[in-house]
């Protein structure tokens, strides 16, 4: 049985009606000001492709091509891919930026899907989420793990109780502070590769020579 998030008209419908709750300023932050070549993985119906500035510099991928259908009629520009985050079918270093909003609850394996992320962002690239993530009090984090189950299934494929923020920086990202936002389980952050740290000669940690 699919679940709601592969029934393209009704997850639209859902996400029209959290939009009008306040979601739309968090995707129009999530894309603001976005950098060179951008990747969104994960588009989905397309609901954050108008609202970038250059939509021509984008290119949005989804595992889900019904999806993709709708998302085409949203901003026909926008090439469309269809491929999943844990096989990325791009080049090395192939982006500037890479944005991810509301997808890293639903990829099958985060730990790959981040390795493949890494792989085709730039060296100064830049990872931006918005992801819904796993509640820091330890209660309310207990009740999102007793519905997970129930959830991932009715949604078809969301786990609630994702520590998506931990999983990034287990794949050698580095969340950077300046801009990042915390409401709730609401989390919205820039990214990036992490630096070896310099030692007293100046080089990086491992360097020849």
């Amino acid at each position: 049985m699919r679940g709601l998030e592969q029934i393209p008209w009704l997850y639209d419908g859902l996400m029209a009606g959290a939009e009008l709750l306040g979601l739309r300023r968090w995707r129009r932050r999530l894309v603001e000001g976005v950098q060179g070549r951008v990747l969104e993985v994960g588009c989905g119906t397309g609901r954050d492709l108008p609202l970038y500035v250059e939509p021509a510099r984008v290119i949005g991928m989804d595992p889900d091509l019904a999806a993709l259908r709708r998302a085409r009629r949203k901003c026909p520009s926008v090439p469309l891919v269809v491929a999943r985050a844990e096989a990325l079918p791009f080049a090395d270093g192939a982006f500037d930026t890479v944005i991810s909003g509301l997808v890293f609850c639903s990829v099958q394996d985060p730990p790959r899907a981040l390795d493949e992320v890494r792989r085709v962002l730039d060296e100064a690239g830049e990872l931006r989420m918005l992801e819904h993530v796993r509640h820091t009090r330890p209660l309310l984090a207990c009740a999102q793990d007793r519905v997970q189950p129930a959830w991932t299934c009715i949604t078809g494929g969301c786990h609630p109780n994702r520590d998506t923020e931990a999983a990034v920086e287990q794949a050698g990202f580095c969340i950077e502070p300046e801009g990042r936002v915390a409401r709730g389980v609401m989390r919205r952050f820039a990214a990036r590769v992490c630096r070896a740290p310099a030692d007293a000669s100046g080089r990086n940690a491992g360097d020849g020579g």
